[in-house]
């Protein structure tokens, strides 16, 4: 079985089309499910972003492995096949694992270096766990994917080369100020309250805003994070997401990341908002500042064109981040990720011939057993002392036979290209295939 990865991206399609490629949370489970139960895949996970949208498989067969993951990515996103495929990409074994250790460390985002990533990397394997589709392969390869991305932010600067698209977004809305002088004293209103919201809320708590409003459909939910903000001067109150026209025109900057299917805020309820923020406000009011973080939008991009508006969504974000200056350290984590990818391949083909090795094993303690047994028939006056020796020689003896061929075998099979060991060692020891599986079965149900 082989890693495969089929998805799209910021880097291969533009914002329109991911847009519309994004898969609502409520289907990432069925699209598991349906991945598991194709032929050629026998686990699987989905890692669904604001700019990035995969689907991970351990596949018997390549052509039919894509085939299939590509057809599930339109099946599941409404975009049609044939218009998607041009924008997929594929990575197959190590490429497919280089890949997603640098996605975990922050090289393949819109804002290199942010953080935020590992969160939705430990969701998706959540996720996969919870459908139960997630076996050996998955579960090493996403846990060992977020310690790759933990150990970059901790061994390297690579948080000095970008920073969460929070941050970058709210940099975009402030034109050139600082963040923290833009927004001090300023009423603030977010709508949602997933983790992207709640860390839009805190970036805006510490900048100094002096009211936050969160707006979210589960009351309860804004409350938790509302009650987590106060101080410094600082009020935050949590009201129903149906509130949350009544709130805007109070707004001097609107954070929107819901996940919702359709428009959170359109033109028209921007336009009523404004009016109502004239009457009140006057008219030499600074621009209402929208930012909008959620794939699909939020806000209506017909907004743009709006009087009194300055709004910056993925696609915005997307083309400042073009010419976003990269850090030295993202060489160093480079080197990491190309480290951790040939340890990652060296310890997943290792992991190949272990059953094998351990069937070895266990066929020559059958054979010494089968000839203990004969030897207790051949002589029967054998004491207790004698027979515990002649066992314990005998083991000793096929013990020191076995050790440096195992050893050597493990280590061959680790190397590129060191898969067929196994099989050449069931053949050269005639092991049953079905003891070697037995060997690997319970194994795979404890993960």
């Amino acid at each position: 079985m082989s890693l495969l990865v089929v998805g799209l991206s910021h880097r291969s399609a533009p914002v329109s089309v991911l847009e519309r490629a994004s898969l609502a949370p409520e289907v990432r489970g069925k699209l598991l499910q349906d991945a598991v139960g194709a032929e050629p895949t026998s686990e699987a996970a989905v890692l669904s972003t604001c700019n990035r949208t995969e689907l991970y498989a351990d596949v018997d067969k390549f052509h039919a492995g894509v085939a299939e993951l590509s057809s599930l990515l339109a099946r599941y996103s409404g975009v049609d096949l044939e218009e998607l495929t041009p924008y997929l990409y594929v990575h197959y074994e190590d490429r497919a694992v280089h890949h997603l250790f640098s996605v975990a460390c922050g090289l393949d985002s819109m804002v290199v270096g942010e953080g935020q990533i590992l969160g939705q990397i430990k969701d998706a394997l959540a996720v996969a766990q919870d459908q139960h589709t997630a076996g050996r392969l998955m579960n090493d390869l996403f846990q060992q994917a977020l310690r790759v991305g933990k150990r970059a932010h901790s061994e390297t600067g690579i948080d000095r080369a970008g920073q969460s698209l929070v941050t970058f977004g709210l940099e975009q809305l402030a034109a050139g100020r600082p963040v923290a002088e833009w927004v001090r004293g300023r009423r603030a209103l977010v709508i949602g309250a997933g983790s992207m919201s709640s860390l839009a809320a805190t970036v805006l708590a510490r900048a100094g805003v002096t009211e936050l409003v969160i707006a979210n459909r589960t009351l309860e939910r804004a409350r938790r994070l509302a009650a987590g903000l106060h101080g410094g001067g600082l009020t935050a109150r949590a009201v129903p997401a149906h509130d949350m026209p009544a709130e805007l025109p109070h707004a001097d900057v609107a954070v929107s990341c819901t996940g919702a299917t359709g428009l959170v805020l359109t033109a028209d309820d921007l336009a009523a908002a404004l009016a109502a923020r004239a009457e009140s406000r006057g008219s030499r009011e600074e621009p209402m500042a929208l930012l909008d973080l959620a794939m699909p939008r939020d806000i209506d991009a017909a907004a743009h064109r709006l009087e009194g508006v300055r709004l910056v969504d993925i696609e915005s974000l997307a083309e400042a981040s073009a010419d976003a200056p990269m850090a030295a350290d993202v060489d160093k984590v480079r080197g990491i990720v190309a480290d951790e990818v040939a340890a990652f391949g060296a310890a997943q083909r290792a992991a190949t011939i272990t059953p094998t090795v351990v069937a070895l094993r266990a066929m020559a303690a059958d054979v010494v057993a089968a000839e203990m047994a004969r030897l207790d028939g051949r002589l029967p006056g054998l004491d207790a002392k004698q027979r515990a020796e002649i066992t314990q020689t005998v083991r000793r003896v096929v013990d020191k036979l076995l050790h440096a061929p195992t050893v050597r075998v493990k280590q061959l099979a680790g190397e590129p290209g060191g898969a067929g060991y196994a099989d050449a060692l069931r053949e050269l020891f005639d092991l049953d295939p079905q003891t070697v599986a037995a060997v690997s079965n319970p194994e795979q149900e404890r993960q």
